[in-house]
């Protein structure tokens, strides 16, 4: 899985694609914790991710905790059919916010900073 990095007005925005399934959650979770370890704000567009499993929204959730405790915040976007189907089935829009766009999520977390 390839994840881009893109830091808009000081939110950092990652950028998966591919799948986020048993191989590749490891990773992102790792990646994941790090990057929300080192800012106060980030987005993941999920906009070129095809499937995300119950791996990957545990990693999404442990990033959520993180960076609650840390006073930060997580927020997802652009989510395809397939991914929007699996956050709603699980309720997992519950945990945490999610966004039509990438640039949405950001003017929403740049609003709550000021």
């Amino acid at each position: 899985m390839e994840i881009g990095e893109l830091l808009e007005d000081g939110i950092l925005v990652l950028r998966p694609a591919g799948r986020i399934n048993n191989d590749s959650s490891p990773d992102f979770q790792a990646r994941l914790l790090a990057w929300v370890d080192s800012n106060d704000a980030v987005v993941i567009d999920l906009a070129s991710v095809e499937y995300i499993s119950s791996a990957g929204l545990r990693a999404l959730m442990m990033a959520s905790r993180r960076a609650k405790a840390r006073g930060g915040r997580i927020a997802v976007a652009a989510l395809s059919p397939l991914v929007q189907e699996v956050f709603t089935i699980s309720r997992f829009d519950q945990v945490v916010q999610v966004f039509d766009t990438a640039a949405d999520a950001c003017g929403a977390m740049h609003s709550a900073r000021t």
